[in-house]
């Protein structure tokens, strides 16, 4: 009876910490993942933190429907956290969000730390990166320090895409190891 009770808290006591984590967010600074470039452009605009200072900062990138807003927080004189940001679009909506923090003023351990806090242990850990994942985005905490939000649907739609076939030499080799 006593097991019964004991493990019938452990079990409550897991879900209630499974439950008590936030979802993933779908950015910061109330930019989100999906946004239309004018959205973004006018938030930008509101929040200094990003140091935005209009179309000057729009780019296009090689490549059909693409285009990439940089901002510049720390060279611009704007009293941030953030460095350089930056905003990947495709066909018109928000799909990358990188965002580059300052170095002098924040450190890699107290943003892990946060992160962890408050969404969980990451999906994935190496030196480089700890990464978050969710159906709709994936988080990475990159060093040396640097934040990034990736509409996963997107991402991976245009992955598969870029997909380029295996030429013949690489078909032989894949056919030879699977014999092995």
């Amino acid at each position: 009876m006593k097991k019964t009770i004991a493990a019938a808290l452990l079990f409550f006591a897991c879900l209630f910490a499974l439950c008590a984590q936030k979802a993933l967010p779908l950015g910061y600074g109330g930019i989100r993942l999906g946004m239309t470039l004018d959205e973004v452009k006018a938030r930008l605009k509101k929040n200094g933190e990003f140091g935005y200072h209009g179309d000057r900062d729009v780019s296009l990138l090689p490549g059909e429907n693409r285009v990439l807003i940089e901002t510049d927080a720390k060279a611009r004189g704007v009293s941030s956290f953030l460095d350089r940001c930056y905003f990947q679009f495709y066909k018109g909506r928000l799909y990358i969000m990188i965002i580059n923090i300052d170095r002098e003023r924040m450190d890699h351990y107290s943003i892990f730390s946060a992160l962890c806090k408050k969404y969980g242990n990451p999906t994935s850990l190496s030196p480089e990166k700890s990464e978050w994942k969710s159906d709709a985005v994936t988080m990475s905490l990159e060093r040396p320090l640097a934040i990034k939000y990736i509409d996963t649907k997107v991402f991976d739609e245009l992955n598969a895409a870029s997909l380029v076939p295996l030429s013949a030499a690489e078909m032989t080799r894949e056919l030879f190891l699977d014999a092995l």
